[in-house]
């Protein structure tokens, strides 16, 4: 289904509800899987946290993840550990085109058996439950901390836990922090000293009840839309906390930049458009938010200003290469861009072609970021549907905040 998106205003003063983080959800379903007597509230309603829930409930031998990717990590880690079971882990054309090769190897270091059923280094894999008793292994520090993060999340229950070594720079701290913010919360033992992370292990735990803040990444397009918008418009969102576990949370001094001031009021933030832009060129590092990328260049396209983005090395292996998507995409729009493996360049432009077609290439997030370019100009965006891979009601809450949508004929 495609939607085409008139020019639009923003309503003055709206609120937006939106669902659990999806980054906290998976891990969270991962951890309650392992621990029984943990309840969750405010779990997200995305695609991919559906996917992650109905794997962990299956008792089927082979489960299709479809398109998610943090699902087809954290579930290898899973059931792995899961003795006496055996299972095909499988999903879409492009989770089968997403490596996976690091974290196989790194839980086949462990004792894990794990075999691919086609293609070296993809998806599909089958994996045969063991008891792992090793708990010592590295990783290069580099890698996607989804690799991580999935064997943090089964460490506590290793009979021995884990000693991870990370060799070199770390990418997304944050997301590793996140994991083990969360373990700390069931009272998992947990040190992060010199590139080593100890995990110790863990059989049961008490009774706990845990509420999943909402998620940041969602949040990022509407910090875009106030960019985008008339100085004195606001919007509220809710639930989020002023001292988030999300590395996406890195919006709220970024879109300082942008003229949006963000207001931290009973778990809830109220977005304020202060001033318009005075940047001439923004540079950020991205390293820790790789997932709010899209959002930035989009909002740097429609105020006429030239941006640098780093350390974007992660996002050519998402729902499709995200740093080419943007190129062509900006590029229909009228920007003067440039990618390279890890870094976006946009040079500054005054005009923004009207009418243009969006695709979104199975990715939600193309979907969401170039959405709010309809505070400028007439779009159209293609497949819209793919966002409910993590919002799925991103258009109902637009047309909630005033922007006018129809389903393109």
């Amino acid at each position: 289904m495609n939607f085409f998106l008139k020019q639009s205003v923003v309503n003055s003063s709206s609120e937006i509800t939106i669902t659990g983080s999806k980054s906290e959800t998976n891990r969270l379903l991962l951890l309650q899987a392992l621990y029984s007597n943990i309840s969750i509230e405010n779990i997200s309603k995305s695609d991919d946290s559906d996917a992650m829930q109905t794997a962990l409930l299956s008792k089927e031998n082979v489960i299709d993840i479809h398109h998610a990717g943090t699902a087809m990590r954290f579930l290898t880690a899973f059931f792995a550990v899961q003795e006496g079971r055996e299972v095909v882990l499988t999903g879409s054309s492009r989770m089968k085109e997403r490596p996976i090769k690091i974290l196989v190897e790194a839980l086949q270091q462990l004792g894990a058996e794990i075999t691919y059923e086609g293609e070296v280094g993809f998806p599909p894999i089958r994996i045969k439950g063991q008891k792992i008793t090793e708990n010592k292994v590295s990783l290069k520090a580099n890698v996607s901390s989804q690799f991580i993060s999935a064997l943090l999340l089964i460490a506590p229950r290793l009979e021995n836990g884990l000693e991870l070594k990370l060799e070199g720079e770390i990418t997304s701290i944050p997301y590793i922090k996140m994991t083990l913010a969360l373990l700390s919360k069931i009272e998992v033992e947990t040190t992060f000293e010199n590139n080593v992370i100890k995990v110790e292990p863990k059989s049961s735990i008490e009774d706990l009840q845990l509420l999943v803040e909402s998620d940041w990444s969602s949040a990022s397009y509407f910090y875009s839309i106030m960019a985008l918008s008339n100085i004195g418009t606001r919007i509220k969102l809710s639930s989020y906390k002023q001292n988030s576990l999300q590395g996406d949370s890195a919006l709220v001094e970024i879109y300082k930049d942008f003229g949006v001031e963000t207001v931290f009021v009973n778990n809830t933030v109220v977005l304020h458009k202060v001033n318009n832009c005075q940047l001439s060129i923004a540079n950020y590092k991205l390293n820790n938010c790789p997932d709010i990328a899209q959002t930035i260049a989009v909002t740097c396209f429609g105020l006429g200003v030239a941006c640098n983005l780093m350390g974007l090395h992660t996002l050519k292996i998402k729902e499709t290469d995200r740093l080419e998507a943007l190129k062509i995409e900006l590029t229909k729009l009228g920007a003067n861009i440039s990618v390279t493996n890890d870094s976006l360049s946009l040079k500054s432009s005054s005009k923004i072609n009207e009418n243009v077609s969006i695709s979104t290439y199975q990715d939600h997030r193309m979907a969401m970021a170039f959405a709010p370019l309809a505070l400028k100009v007439q779009l159209l965006i293609e497949d819209a549907e793919v966002v409910t891979k993590s919002f799925p009601s991103y258009w109902k809450d637009l047309k909630s905040i005033g922007f006018e949508i129809h389903e393109a004929q």
